[in-house]
């Protein structure tokens, strides 16, 4: 028997609660669950009991005035509960994002699915040689099955040994203890729109490692369901928006004609590098700058609803991976 809700919801949200979402070759986002909408945030901005008539065009504007201005507290009236998997090495840089509870899988009460990300080839590459955090130039083939081979007989020993251990009664604390950090973990995962936002405007970003930003892209599109006036006002102001340093406002003023209600470009105007270094910028900063000038396009964060799986297969498929026949 289904009972008729009196907390806020959202059609497209609950189109997806429950659903699980693939991430990379093991993983999957789902949304559990949420608390507030948009009109949340502007019932809790302007302390309102209630929806009352207002438009949705005003709604609007003052989320995105809420956005521009930082004012960030009312969005923190929203949250989101969410079950993700993802590689161990994946999860520590996520859990760097203090502002959230996490729920993590035990390997010490519960035995560990053996399940490991292997990228894909072309996500396969070599060090960026300007970047420390990065790759950049895919590898070759060859090295590419050579590290496959290799990370298969790592993966291959390891479970055997784990398997066995489990196998001997030996304590899952200590059998778990030489799994890789390519081993799939998982947790649930409750934060709140605005510390969510955050998240996503450094793992949606491209310059975030690709394997998070999958998982990132994923929640971006749940965000859009549940709060898309929201979610618009993150993806013009944070995601493809650019905050300047007064050098670099500096150096638009000196190329722009403003006046009120008007903005031309000075006949002339520019700035070479040794200008730009004048004006206060090193040389990392004016390539960040121009960078800032050229800001890519982003995806839309549709999320495919043909590949949304059900939670009894995606447990299923998890008990699978559990080493022998251990309950």
């Amino acid at each position: 028997m289904s009972l008729e809700t009196k907390r806020p919801t959202v059609e497209a949200a609950e189109e997806i609660l429950g659903g699980y979402f693939p991430a990379l070759d093991h993983g999957f986002v789902a949304l559990v669950d949420y608390m507030g909408t948009d009109e949340d945030v502007e019932r809790a901005a302007r302390v309102s009991y209630g929806a009352g008539t207002r438009k949705v065009s005003l709604t609007r504007g003052l989320i995105r005035y809420l956005r521009r201005h930082r004012h960030t507290t009312p969005s923190e009236m929203v949250e989101f509960k969410f079950h993700c998997a993802m590689p161990m090495f994946i999860a520590r840089q996520w859990v760097r994002h203090r502002s959230a509870s996490i729920n993590e899988y035990s390997g010490r009460y519960s035995l560990m699915p053996l399940l490991f990300y292997t990228p894909e080839e072309e996500h396969f590459a070599l060090q960026s040689e300007s970047n420390k955090q990065g790759r950049e130039h895919l590898a070759s083939l060859d090295i590419y099955k050579s590290a496959v081979e290799r990370w298969e007989k790592i993966r291959s020993d390891v479970g055997e040994g784990y398997a066995w251990m489990i196998g001997e009664d030996i304590a899952r604390e200590i059998a778990r203890i030489d799994l890789p950090l390519s081993t799939y973990t998982q947790w649930y995962w409750k934060i709140d729109l605005h510390n969510l936002l955050h998240f996503l405007s450094l793992r949606a970003d491209p310059h975030a490692q690709w394997e998070i930003r999958v998982f990132a892209n994923i929640i971006a599109g749940m965000v859009k369901r549940v709060a898309p006036l929201s979610f618009e006002a993150w993806v013009d102001y944070d995601l493809l928006g650019e905050r300047m340093s007064r050098a670099e406002l500096s150096v638009l003023a000196g190329l722009l004609d403003t006046d009120i209600g008007s903005v031309s470009a000075k006949p002339g105007a520019s700035f070479s590098s040794e200008e730009l270094k004048e004006c206060g910028l090193s040389g990392r900063e004016i390539q960040e700058f121009l960078g800032k000038l050229h800001r890519p396009s982003t995806e839309d964060f549709e999320l495919d609803l043909l590949a949304m799986r059900k939670a009894e297969d995606v447990q299923a498929e998890m008990h699978e991976a559990v080493p022998g026949d251990f309950e």
